[in-house]
């Protein structure tokens, strides 16, 4: 029997900081909810808007999986190995923290905002050497498909990270439903809704609304209206 936790939008932590309006699916910075610190080994998932020309200063990390998905705009990205590079609308982008990484990130427009995913992961490896890596996503792989953008292994679609974990974009017509199948029968599922009206199993689920799904084979997703989403198979267990 599959166990779920809901997730609405109106229920996330929000930090408007002017330059950064920031909503928080699990507690992070100042918001903190003891029932909502982590999904698995899903730690955050903010939800964040940059003003033009503005962004965050070098800062650390260390063994954590840092996954960064913009939706509009650019985000101009540094770091200590080097790393100088811009994502766009339509890339991904992971960093493997491992035992210590300093980075900066900021939006280089002067008259466009950046909206992004920013989520982060426990790693099932510590003190890793710090990687980077971005690709550019294939859209049209997404339409009506769960378009897989992230894995565990560096041979596979999308990018990798040192985790169980499997990532899918899907871009459904109204009206669309497909099958979702777990990927290891101890996983368990993070469901975010981009934009549009989707159900999960029933459920009903609108823009930047999410769900949490536990001890499922599969699952059915229908779209209600044009819908984007994020899936995210996930360990449950650090």
């Amino acid at each position: 029997m599959a166990t779920t936790v809901l997730h609405t939008a109106d229920t996330r932590g929000n930090a408007n900081h002017g330059w950064l309006n920031a909503f928080h699916s699990f507690s992070f910075g100042n918001y903190y909810n003891a029932d909502r610190n982590q999904f698995g080994v899903v730690r955050v998932l903010n939800d964040d808007t940059i003003a033009a020309g503005m962004g965050f200063g070098t800062h650390p990390h260390n063994n954590m999986e840092i996954i960064t998905i913009p939706f509009e705009g650019d985000l101009a990205h540094k770091d200590s190995m080097g790393t100088s590079s811009t994502i766009k609308s339509g890339d991904i982008q992971v960093m493997s923290a491992g035992s210590g990484i300093q980075h900066s990130e900021f939006n280089p427009n002067a008259d466009q905002q950046t909206k992004l995913f920013q989520i982060w992961l426990f790693p099932n490896k510590k003190d890793v050497t710090p990687r980077y890596q971005q690709i550019t996503l294939d859209k049209a792989a997404q339409k009506n498909n769960f378009a897989q953008i992230l894995s565990p292994s560096a041979d596979d679609e999308g990018v990798w990270i040192h985790q169980d974990a499997w990532f899918y974009m899907a871009d459904f017509d109204a009206e669309y439903s497909k099958t979702y199948s777990i990927r290891k029968s101890e996983n368990g599922v993070y469901l975010m809704v981009i934009s549009g009206i989707i159900t999960v199993d029933g459920q009903e689920l609108k823009t930047k609304d999410a769900i949490g799904i536990t001890d499922f084979e599969d699952i059915e997703i229908k779209a209600q209206t044009d819908a984007k989403f994020l899936i995210m198979d996930i360990p449950m267990q650090l």
